[in-house]
């Protein structure tokens, strides 16, 4: 491929920059530029600490968080409820839902949903994780608190049916949350209403 400017530099910048998600190389060149005005020390700065977050940062080997220890401070936080695992499908919907406060058990992130379109099966996700965690003991209620999208609807009747052997209760949020909608687009009272009145999932299904 023929280089696209005379600094074979900022060439390399533009084109590790337009490999993050919604850049263009034509946004990555912008953000170049801007670094390129900016005091060397800042630009020193973003990078060290983009360093430091890769390398720094691993993945809860309970829940699939994100943490900077083996176990996430939300999972060896002694004031969580043990008993009750929310379900979702990224690191961005824990977020949301530890903003807004009403939720105090645990979490579970399958790193997506099932979407045979994509080629995502279900080993491609952490489910078998959460069935042997919940097979484990200690836990009697799982919020299935996924997208409710065709992807996200189907990912939650999968798991329901793996945990259908386990006796453990299997909620979902209450239907605040439109038809459609990814949990971070949901506002954080909407998203605490219908994580409060969460509905057994059977009842989707006029199971009772």
């Amino acid at each position: 491929m023929e280089q696209e400017f005379e600094s074979s530099l900022l060439e390399g910048a533009v084109t590790e920059l337009s490999r993050l998600p919604g850049l263009g190389r034509k946004t990555a060149l912008r953000l170049a530029l801007h670094l390129l005005r900016q005091d060397e020390e800042q630009a020193v700065s973003l990078g060290e600490a983009l360093i430091a977050m890769r390398r720094g940062i691993k993945y809860c080997t309970v829940c699939h968080n994100i943490s900077e220890t083996d176990v996430c401070p939300i999972c060896s936080d002694p004031r969580r409820d043990p008993s009750v695992v929310c379900v979702v499908e990224t690191v961005k919907d824990v977020i949301s839902f530890e903003k807004t406060r009403q939720y105090t058990g645990l979490y579970h992130v399958l790193g997506g949903v099932i979407s045979p379109m994509d080629g995502v099966g279900p080993d491609k996700l952490e489910i078998d994780s959460l069935v042997d965690r919940v097979k484990g003991g200690g836990i009697r209620e799982v919020i299935l608190a996924l997208g409710a999208t065709m992807d996200g609807e189907t990912t939650s009747f999968y798991i329901y049916r793996r945990l259908g052997d386990t006796g453990v209760i299997v909620s979902q949020l209450a239907r605040g949350v439109s038809v459609g909608n990814e949990i971070e687009y949901t506002d954080e009272i909407t998203l605490g209403r219908s994580l409060i009145n969460r509905t057994l999932f059977a009842d989707s299904f006029g199971n009772g």
